[in-house]
């Protein structure tokens, strides 16, 4: 049998997953469009506003597929501090996003796709997070649902 380190309260997975979206540059984005395969892409990305933004070029999969299906998946960490968020996203042409946000993405990157007209931003509204270590944390695993903080 494994030892587990002890389980973590709502309040402190919160907060964990909090200082991940901080801290994290890179999330892998599940998403289907229902008429071809699903995708699986690493995306680097900014959390401002109570959402995750990334960029990626225009003609990518993940952009047809977040056209045709808004819902999607965003997962951070590794296998043993996953935060799962579940998610509605929208296309954002390059030229389009605002000013703060923009500027939110390059410094955190050190990039800055905003007009280029090859490149989109993509915005993620969290709807449901889970957030979990060990098999110890399943039960109370889910810190959002509905896109309102359980905690």
């Amino acid at each position: 049998m494994t030892d587990y380190p002890p389980a973590r309260d709502a309040g402190q997975r919160k907060r964990d997953a909090l200082t991940r979206l901080e801290k994290d540059e890179d999330a892998w984005v599940s998403s289907a469009s229902g008429d071809g395969p699903p995708r699986l892409v690493p995306l680097s990305f900014v959390w401002h506003d109570e959402r995750l933004w990334m960029a990626t070029k225009a003609k990518n999969p993940t952009v047809r597929n977040i056209r045709a299906q808004e819902a999607c998946w965003v997962a951070l960490g590794p296998t043993r501090d996953v935060v799962l968020i579940e998610s509605t996203a929208e296309v954002i042409a390059s030229d389009s996003l605002p000013d703060d946000t923009g500027d939110a993405f390059a410094r955190k990157l050190g990039w800055d796709p905003r007009g280029r007209d090859t490149w989109v931003f993509l915005a993620f509204r969290p709807q449901r997070m889970l957030v979990w270590r060990e098999v110890n944390e399943l039960p109370e695993r889910e810190v959002m649902r509905d896109g309102v903080w359980r905690v």
